[in-house]
C-alpha cells in the first residue's frame, strides 16, 4: 500500500477557526512521512492538553522512499513504545476508535504547525473529522522559546510523540 503524494486522497472542508468552546480543548497532532518528494506516513502522535494523547507507527511503510534524513534522524527513534507499531490498516482503525473516545460537544480542536501533518492526518482517518471537531494552523502562534525548552529537557525532535508534546507546550501558557 501506497499513499506516496496522498494518491487517492480525499479532502473534506476543515473550518480553520474553532466555534463555541475555543482553546480548552485542544489536540495536537505531528507525524514522520519518508520524504517530501514521495509522502508515506511512518508515524503519527495526538498530544491533547488534557493529557490524552494517541501515537502509533506503521509497520508497512515503503522504506525505500525514506530520505536520507529520515533514514539517520527518524527511523533510529522507531520501537521507543511499546504496542505502538502496526500496519496501515490497524493504525487507521486505531486512530478512529481513538478519536470516537472523545465528545464532539466538547468543541475539541486539532492543531497542526504543517499542512503536510494535517493531509497525512486526513489521509489516514480516511473519513471527516467527527462532529464538533475543527481545525487551526497553530505554526504561527507557539512559543519558539518554550518549544526550544521542551526539547532542551526531553529531546526526541523528529519523533511524532515528541514533536506533538513539544507542540502542546510551546502553546500552553
Amino acid at each position: 500500500m501506497t499513499d506516496t503524494q496522498f494518491h487517492g486522497a480525499q479532502f473534506w472542508p476543515l473550518p480553520d477557526e474553532p466555534r463555541g468552546g475555543g482553546w480548552n480543548n485542544r489536540y495536537f497532532i505531528d507525524t514522520e512521512f519518508t520524504d517530501f518528494h514521495q509522502c508515506q506516513l511512518i508515524s503519527l502522535a495526538v498530544v491533547g492538553e488534557n493529557g490524552y494523547e494517541f501515537y502509533g507507527e506503521r509497520t508497512d511503510f515503503d522504506d525505500a522512499l525514506c530520505s536520507d534524513f529520515v533514514r539517520a534522524v527518524v527511523l533510529p527513534q522507531l520501537g521507543r513504545v511499546a504496542g505502538c507499531a502496526m500496519s496501515f490498516a490497524q493504525l487507521r482503525e486505531a486512530l478512529r476508535a481513538w478519536l470516537g473516545g472523545i465528545p464532539g460537544q466538547s468543541a475539541p480542536v486539532l492543531c497542526y504547525d504543517y499542512e503536510t501533518d494535517l493531509n497525512l492526518f486526513r489521509y489516514l482517518l480516511g473519513s471527516p473529522l467527527p462532529p464538533g471537531w475543527r481545525a487551526a494552523n497553530i505554526a504561527g502562534v507557539r512559543n519558539r522559546d518554550r518549544r526550544a525548552a521542551y526539547y532542551a529537557k526531553h529531546g526526541g525532535e523528529h519523533h511524532a510523540l515528541h514533536d506533538a508534546r513539544a507542540n502542546a507546550y510551546a502553546c500552553a501558557g
